[in-house]
C-alpha cells in the first residue's frame, strides 16, 4: 500500500505503511496494522521500496523502524509493538492514534495526504 507521510507535533517526521491481514481461526478477523519508520527523505515515497516486503519479520534489523500498531477495534482497542530500533513516546503515540483515526474515518483524506 502508499505509505502515509506524517509531521508530528515535536517535528518528527514519519513514514507509515498500512498493511491489512485477514486472520482465519474458526471465524474471520480483520486487522488493521500500521508499521512506521522514520522519514529520513522528506515524503519521498520511494524510501518505502523495499521495506513493504519486511513487515512483521520476527527480527527486524532496519535501524528506522518504530515497530507497528495494530487496530484491533478501531476508536476501541490498539496495540503497539516497538520491536524495531527506535521506540515511540506514549504522546507520539497517542499522536499517531488520533491522527490514524481521523484519516481512517475520512477515506478522501487517502487521496490528498501529504505530510498530514
Amino acid at each position: 500500500m502508499t505509505p502515509l507521510f506524517l509531521k508530528l507535533t515535536n517535528g518528527t517526521l514519519l513514514m507509515i505503511i498500512p498493511d491489512t491481514e485477514a486472520h482465519l481461526d474458526g471465524h474471520t478477523i480483520l486487522t488493521y496494522t500500521y508499521s512506521i519508520f522514520l522519514d529520513k527523505k522528506g515524503g519521498d515515497i520511494r524510501q518505502a521500496i523495499g521495506k513493504e516486503n519486511a513487515l512483521h519479520l520476527s527480527k527486524h534489523t532496519d535501524p528506522d523502524y518504530y515497530g507497528y500498531i495494530t487496530f484491533e477495534k478501531p476508536g476501541e482497542l490498539f496495540s503497539y509493538t516497538p520491536d524495531g530500533k527506535r521506540n515511540l513516546t506514549r504522546h507520539e503515540l497517542e499522536e499517531i492514534i488520533e491522527r490514524l483515526t481521523y484519516i481512517r474515518n475520512h477515506p478522501s483524506l487517502w487521496q490528498h495526504i501529504d505530510n498530514l
